[in-house]
């Protein structure tokens, strides 16, 4: 209680917390405003069917907006696309002006931002689009049309309307990282899948009352719960500590260096990014199905879309892979840290300064990051296995914890930087985890 009184007794700290819980009080009220003309309670059973499917999924990530066709239905994915095809076709270094760009500090990343903000909107118009088709050409087995007066008028203005809210959502977002604490963008799909909680619990409480799932079932359920939670922190914060020696220079009358230390390298480098990639990714086919849904091929891919399928779930988990690999070349580059440590004479103990250094560097992160990338695509397909053996009456697995634990411990981790900054005492004081996980003070 001292540590969470300490945050409101600094100014600036005290505006940030206020505002990151104004924001998403902001983002929850949009997400409960649906669309008008939207046939609430066939869209309600829709999604009842449809709970272990893709559309079921992507209604998670839209923190329940989806199911309820509210102004903010498409989320941030239209974001995510597009930052990831704007950091894909960085790395292939199509256009030079991009690459220009990059090398001009902080007004050229101003510039790629503006550009992703442009592409977001171009991919939400026709996200939205085939969002709209798609809803309005299904219904519940047996059950009305979700949109019963769909119109020329009806898709102008729901298409304006999914798109002027997802702008809200990214500028949203952006605010949040700027004016709050942590990356506003994950903390908005937190909020989301955090907001679910409550009514999943319930929902399995009502189940071992009416004896549907039995008790033992429940408290094993409970159990991987807190043991899926516990490995995630455990490899969130995991490092590979690379030791650098320094040596000693005279310069003038006094000697620098000489000292041991080390270079932390997480297991999970990427940490949530990976995931939301890989679902935002998954999302593109989806919505381009919509615009055909009765042809034969957009069958095909909406059977293949079935989380039952193994195909699916094998590309799922290589997504997952090659998105944790990606982040990596793009946020660490082991030559600059290499000639960096050369530049202050720096060197790891057997290993050559220069080349051999940033080799050695590069392969260690291939190794741990091979592991995290694999327990991550593990979480990612637990969900369905729990639905499918354990009968768990709610879609909040893997992928869903990694991401609420993930955000949680990033956003702790900048507060408690914040606190030690300004001589206060951090959430971790005399906990294992200052000294063993987020080396504090090291």
């Amino acid at each position: 209680m001292q540590q969470i009184t300490d945050l409101f007794k600094i100014q600036d700290l005290k505006r940030r917390v206020l505002f990151v819980i104004g924001a998403l009080a902001v983002y929850r009220l949009g997400a409960s405003i649906p669309i008008p003309g939207i046939n609430t309670a066939a869209l309600k059973a829709l999604f009842a069917a449809n709970q272990g499917s893709l559309l079921g999924f992507l209604d998670i990530f839209s923190g329940g907006a989806l199911g309820k066709f509210s102004i903010f239905s498409m989320g941030v994915m239209p974001y995510i696309n597009a930052s990831i095809i704007m950091s894909l076709v960085q790395g292939a270094h199509i256009f030079p002006v991009l690459d220009r760009l990059q090398k001009e500090g902080e007004t050229g990343r101003r510039k790629i931002t503006q550009f992703t903000r442009i592409f977001t909107l171009f991919l939400a118009a026709f996200q939205s689009l085939g969002l709209t088709i798609a809803l309005t050409k299904m219904s519940p087995a047996g059950g009305a049309p979700i949109a019963p007066n769909a119109d020329l008028a009806f898709y102008f203005v729901t298409v304006l309307t999914l798109t002027t809210g997802t702008i809200f959502v990214m500028w949203l977002g952006e605010q949040i990282t700027e004016r709050g604490i942590g990356n506003g963008i994950s903390l908005i799909i937190f909020a989301g899948i955090v907001d679910r909680l409550p009514s999943a619990v319930m929902s399995m409480i009502k189940l071992v009352q009416i004896e549907e799932i039995s008790l033992l079932t429940g408290i094993l359920i409970v159990a991987i719960v807190f043991l899926v939670v516990g490995l995630v922190i455990w490899i969130e914060t995991a490092q590979r500590k690379i030791p650098i020696q320094y040596a000693q220079r005279q310069v003038g009358r006094k000697m620098y260096g000489g000292v041991s230390t080390f270079l932390p390298l997480k297991v999970d480098q990427s940490g949530v990014i990976a995931v939301i990639f890989a679902v935002s990714l998954l999302s593109v086919p989806y919505t381009i199905t919509q615009f055909n849904p009765n042809s034969a091929w957009a069958q095909k891919v909406m059977a293949f879309m079935n989380h039952g399928n193994i195909a699916y779930q094998l590309m799922y988990v290589a997504l997952i892979v090659f998105f944790c690999y990606f982040y990596n070349s793009v946020s660490i580059n082991p030559k600059d840290l290499a000639e960096n440590m050369k530049k202050w004479g720096g060197f790891v103990p057997g290993i050559r300064p220069g080349d051999p250094t940033a080799h050695y560097i590069e392969w260690v992160m291939n190794r741990i990051t091979l592991g995290g990338a694999l327990f991550v695509a593990m979480l990612a397909v637990l969900p369905d296995y729990m639905r499918a053996r354990l009968n768990v009456p709610f879609y909040f697995g893997g992928t869903s914890l990694l991401i609420v634990v993930g955000v949680a411990l990033d956003t702790i981790a900048q507060t408690e930087a914040h606190l030690i900054m300004r001589n206060y005492e951090g959430f971790y004081k005399n906990s294992k985890i200052k000294g063993r996980w987020f080396n504090v003070g090291q």
